[in-house]
């Protein structure tokens, strides 16, 4: 449901508390008195069958006796008596209920279950159950059982854990942080994190959002929703039970070292999520994004009167990655000429320990000028020279001229160390973000920084594929069924060899062997050659071949050979009994002197699906845990982004007389095992170890694949949580005059072709789609064309069959509730008349019913009658916008359109 009814949620007319009591400590006293107590401004009805008033109000015996219909309920009564409370409410058209009460069960056939199918019915949503409440400072709402109301703000928190937002509420109230709502979520069967993130991305009194989680449970959702959130404003995350115990068994080196939280920390990252990792990070960051705006540029200068506590200052900013700014001559000079001779002259600037507010304020305005830094911390250590207060006072004066200039303001940010109460009522007043440590403050700092490099990295179009690149994935599908059809669950090394070479991806050729001559006489074309050889155990049943002694290496004889496999044979059966034993593998020995060991594969998550592991490869990955894991699709700009993630990248680089290995291909063996991924659902579990990697390439030299049948069904890959480029999309399209234009969805590498696009349509044409005259495509312009969450937008780009030239696109946006979708169209100026838009926009409405839209809408100047015209004969109804005469709204139900492919053929 998304959004749905969330504006009564933040902002109702009326409540009713249904379980009000006058019993001291009851929750239903308490959410009364903090209705009142919070001043909410609109109707509360107190609901109790056994009293006739509760502090001053009438009570009401049944939500049915209230004398209207109230926007939102909260319900505080014995967990027996919720779900008929629910379905009251439902049936006398309630929006919204919060449930306190916990103790409703988990999963089917409880009584969570029974609730949130009876709410459903209705259309009733609900928050909870077992949460305390939610707070709406703009509405004067406190319906929750908070120690205290929260001050009206732009910061909007949503917590899965009642005590987290309590305590956070108490933190802002001492610190005057406020809050555009503070949202509680307890056990979440309706309102969810990605409703809020969706609701609170699109609340312009929301400047940022804080989140804190203990479990996602619709993937999906919640990966569409938190990438639409970031790209418009900041989204900090505090995610619990980053070293849960318990982590599954895996059988692959893979899918061991895919934790529960490293995926977490993949999808944070893949959604443009700042990740903080406890309270006092989220409290700082909430300090920071209350009072500071995320601003360009990662150089920080530090103004301090106390030597040490700048350096420890500088070397947490360097522990986090930061960068510290240089100082320009000119500032030197300034400097110079203002401080004692004994100053640092370099970053820190250290203007000694007696300075007084004059010399604070004149180096800070020096500071400010200096093009050298994007920012300045402030740090002071209280002395009995001079008053920390008056110093205080001199900084907010330096910062409110500047900021009065107009110009970029530089932040600011300000550490007074030690209790200053009145230091820190001035900086609130001038909502300047303060700490009471250096390395608080320099965390607020980079957790800015962060956002920025975030944002910057999430609009950072990718490098094309090479054009070559054409997967087989006809026979890696029958790779994969034919395993399936025979029950198996793991690929045999022959099978592994071929899907790889299926997605191009090199290995070391393999033979099977079932006796020790048949060993032999496998390996006598390499040895003849004078290479050596390998013979592996092969089992189903023996997971890790060294365990038993399963992997002989540098053979150099066909006898050698023999007695390898005849030993191999030996100990399986001895030390593996039980274990079904196919026969052993023989594979040329891969030499390359100077190749790094790497490890690349997929494991399945049980709530996000396939991953992408990067790492440091060989017997010790798991004591090494050299890793790190993205969610695909994957591109090369992300590829290089998770290779960059591990210490071992910096392996790859040159060293001494070893040459730096091809970057590029690992990237791209990461893009081709995420495509197979997204081709192949069926995967479970791939392992390349090792991947060696040098200056000539790469090579897998040992790989294992597991499958498992794939129940889910729908669009995209059933299990992706960020859905892959929908592929079955493509379309070859036939137009007038026999030209031919291939269609497909729009990829983030076509920037550069819409950029070409562009430069052949009329600036009138260019108008009447964007209704304003447009000269300036820069990067981030195109950008927001050609990178979408396929999730809740399309867009299809028509090719030239024959030029290969962009002629045009039509693309779709879906609401929040995934129920209307926005479309807009633009064809080259010199290509119409060839029935191109008519096909473009039926595909557009084919797109939009197998989403299950229901409607498709549109804006369209008045003038546009070519435009206009078209909409009619699609069956668009067109109406006069009535916020504007010159636009023309056009409506198309989808459920009206039977079969859209036919559009095409009535004209």
């Amino acid at each position: 449901m998304s959004t749905y009814r969330l504006d009564k949620l933040l902002a109702p007319r009326s409540i009713a508390v249904v379980g009000a009591s006058p019993r001291p400590g009851s929750l239903g006293l308490t959410f009364l008195r903090n209705l009142i107590a919070g001043g909410f401004e609109g109707d509360i009805f107190p609901v109790n069958p056994h009293h006739v008033e509760i502090e001053g109000l009438a009570c009401f015996s049944s939500l049915s006796d209230v004398p209207e219909v109230p926007d939102l309920i909260v319900v505080a009564v014995p967990p027996e008596r919720v779900l008929g409370v629910i379905e009251e409410a439902g049936s006398v058209g309630v929006s919204v209920a919060i449930i306190a009460t916990a103790g409703l069960g988990y999963g089917e056939g409880s009584l969570s279950e029974k609730v949130r199918l009876a709410a459903r019915a209705q259309g009733l949503r609900i928050v909870g159950p077992n949460c305390i409440g939610v707070l709406a400072p703009r509405a004067k709402m406190n319906a929750s059982f908070a120690a205290h109301s929260a001050k009206p703000g732009d910061l909007a928190l949503v917590s899965q854990s009642g005590a987290v937002a309590a305590g956070l509420v108490e933190w802002a109230a001492q610190r005057n942080v406020g809050f555009s709502a503070i949202v509680s979520l307890g056990d979440k069967i309706d309102v969810d994190f990605s409703d809020c993130l969706d609701f609170f991305s699109a609340d312009s009194g929301t400047r940022a959002i804080l989140l804190y989680i203990e479990s996602i449970g619709n993937a999906k959702k919640f990966m569409s929703a938190a990438r639409a959130a970031a790209r418009v404003k900041p989204v900090v995350v505090i995610k619990a039970g980053r070293h849960a115990q318990g982590a599954k068994a895996a059988a692959t080196h893979t899918g061991a070292l895919a934790g529960s939280d490293a995926v977490y920390d993949a999808a944070f990252r893949r959604a443009g999520l700042l990740r903080v990792l406890d309270l006092d990070q989220l409290f700082a960051a909430a300090e920071t994004l209350g009072r500071q705006k995320p601003f360009p540029g990662n150089r920080l200068a530090v103004l301090t009167n106390g030597g040490g506590v700048g350096v420890l200052a500088v070397d947490r900013l360097i522990d986090l990655g930061g960068t510290l700014a240089t100082l320009s001559e000119t500032t030197r000079n300034s400097l110079n000429a203002l401080l004692p001779e004994t100053w640092s002259r370099a970053n820190p600037i250290d203007i000694i320990g007696d300075a007084n507010p004059e010399r604070y304020a004149g180096a800070l305005e020096a500071l400010l000028a200096d093009p050298e830094n994007d920012a300045v911390l402030i740090l002071n250590v209280p002395t009995a020279v001079a008053s920390a207060t008056d110093v205080a006072k001199a900084v907010v004066d330096v910062v409110k001229r500047d900021r009065a200039r107009g110009y970029r303001q530089k932040p600011v940010f300000a550490a007074w160390i030690g209790e200053d109460p009145e230091s820190a009522r001035l900086f609130e007043e001038a909502r300047i973000p303060h700490f009471t440590t250096e390395a608080d403050a320099v965390r607020g700092f980079m957790q800015l920084v962060r956002y920025r490099e975030a944002q910057t990295q999430l609009m950072e179009t990718p490098d094309d594929l090479p054009k070559d690149f054409e997967p087989d994935t006809k026979a890696a599908r029958a790779i994969v069924e034919h395993v399936l059809a025979q029950n198996r669950r793991w690929l045999d090394p022959l099978e592994v060899d071929a899907l790889l070479k299926a997605y191009d991806i090199p290995s070391a050729p393999v033979m099977l062997a079932t006796t020790p001559d048949e060993a032999a006489e496998a390996a006598r074309p390499t040895i003849a050659a004078g290479g050596t050889v390998a013979v592996k155990v092969l089992s189903p049943d023996i997971v890790h071949k060294s365990d038993i002694g399963g992997v002989q290496l540098d053979l150099t004889t066909e006898e050698a050979v023999r007695r390898a496999a005849a030993d191999i044979f030996e100990r399986a059966a001895r030390l593996k009994p039980g274990a079904q034993v196919t026969g052993v593998t023989v594979q040329p020995m891969v030499r390359r002197a100077k190749a790094r060991e790497l490890i690349v594969g997929l494991a399945d998550d049980p709530a996000f699906g396939p991953v992408v592991l990067f790492g440091r490869g060989g017997t010790a990955v798991e004591v090494i845990n050299d890793k790190a894991l993205a969610l695909p699709p994957l591109d090369l700009n992300l590829a290089h982004d998770l290779i960059a993630r591990t210490r071992v990248s910096r392996r790859l680089k040159a060293y001494r007389d070893v040459p730096a290995a091809d970057e590029g291909a690992i990237a791209l063996t990461l893009v081709k095992l995420a495509q197979m991924a997204a081709d192949l659902p069926e995967i479970r579990e791939l392992d390349i170890n090792p991947l060696l990697a040098d200056h000539t390439g790469v090579i897998a030299v040992d790989a294992r694949v597991a499958v498992a049948p794939e129940l889910r069904k729908g669009s995209g890959h059933p299990r992706f949580a960020v859905r892959p480029y929908p592929k079955e999309w493509e379309r070859t399209l036939g137009l007038r005059n026999g030209r031919r234009a291939f269609v497909r969805p729009v990829r983030p590498e076509d920037e550069d072709e819409f950029r070409r696009f562009f430069e052949k349509i009329t600036p009138e044409d260019l108008r009447l789609r964007f209704f304003a005259p447009v000269r300036d495509f820069s990067h981030t312009f195109l950008a927001r064309l050609t990178q979408l969450d396929y999730a809740r937008a399309i867009a299809f780009v028509a090719f030239d069959d024959e030029t290969g030239e962009m002629m045009g696109a039509v693309r779709l946006h879906a609401d929040a509730n995934h129920e209307t979708g926005e479309y807009g169209i633009l064809l080259r100026s010199d290509l119409k008349g060839l029935g191109l838009g008519w096909e473009l926009m039926r595909l557009m409405i084919e797109w939009a019913k197998a989403e299950g839209l229901r409607e498709v809408e549109g804006q369209v100047l008045r003038e546009n009658s070519t435009m206009l015209d078209m909409c009619r004969s699609l069956g668009f109804s067109i109406r006069i916008d009535p916020d504007d005469p010159e636009l023309r709204l056009v409506t198309l139900p989808i459920a009206s359109i039977e079969e859209p492919g036919k559009l095409a053929k009535s004209t």
